[in-house]
């Protein structure tokens, strides 16, 4: 092997491993708790979001998860999933200022959920998500943060309560974040059932739809049908040359 050709394949493996490193680091980087909604989380409506927990250990498993809501932005109602091999527990707090929702006065709200694992846990190269069903959401800001504690079988405990700086670098344990997007027409996070016009006209769309199928599977029939008409004549064609030309050979035999 030429001197050039064995530099060249030292420079393809340095480069390869560089790039695994960084792909290694990145994942280790990116791997924190999060917190994603399910669909939208509209200002004054009501959301169903996932507490995303990953395990950052190899020798360890996650047995306890803690987050803490905001009292400035308070929610009256946060309920959890039930989770098989997890028992969830809500902690409310009193409120300096009482919230009003439906026409109610509220003076409490819940500052805590806490999980903790009951038969199960999440190892090492796992990940387990927490529902929950948040409401009313505030409309007086655009994100909530979601302060978690995550704990694990060996005592370790990691704070994910680090807020994000504008301009910053993202933290070494970001604090989970929900962004509320613009308050919807029916505040429930939700759209509103279809009028009866509207419905009618959905269904008149779906049958031209199923009508442009049929005609367009019908085209795709016909099609095929004279590709494989055509084939087959082509075969045919090429056929009889090769036995017009088999006979001539053995006449001049």
């Amino acid at each position: 092997m030429s001197v050039s050709r064995v530099s060249a394949v030292r420079t393809a493996l340095a480069g390869g491993i560089a790039l695994s490193s960084v792909l290694l680091l990145s994942g280790t980087a990116f791997a924190h708790v999060s917190v994603q909604p399910q669909g939208e989380a509209a200002k004054g409506g009501y959301a169903t979001v996932n507490i995303k927990v990953p395990n950052e250990r190899d020798n360890a498993s996650t047995v306890k998860l803690e987050v803490n809501f905001p009292l400035d932005h308070p929610l009256a109602s946060v309920m959890p999933q039930p989770i098989p091999g997890w028992k969830a527990e809500v902690t409310k707090s009193k409120l300096s200022k009482p919230l009003e929702l439906h026409g109610k006065k509220i003076n409490e709200a819940v500052s805590k959920v806490t999980w903790t694992a009951d038969g199960s846990k999440i190892g090492p190269g796992q990940f387990q998500q927490f529902p929950l069903s948040l409401g009313q959401l505030p409309e007086d800001t655009d994100e909530l943060v979601l302060k978690a504690i995550q704990t694990y079988d060996n005592k370790e405990v990691v704070r994910w309560i680090e807020e994000q700086k504008d301009g910053a670098e993202e933290p070494e344990n970001p604090a989970p974040v929900l962004k509320l997007s613009a308050a919807s027409a029916d505040h429930h996070g939700g759209g509103a059932a279809p009028s009866a016009s509207a419905a009618t006209d959905e269904k008149a769309g779906h049958d031209e739809k199923a009508g442009d199928h049929e005609e367009a599977a019908a085209d795709s029939s016909t099609d095929t049908t004279a590709r494989v008409l055509g084939v087959v004549g082509i075969l045919v064609g090429v056929a009889g040359v090769a036995f017009g030309v088999l006979a001539g050979r053995r006449r001049s035999a």
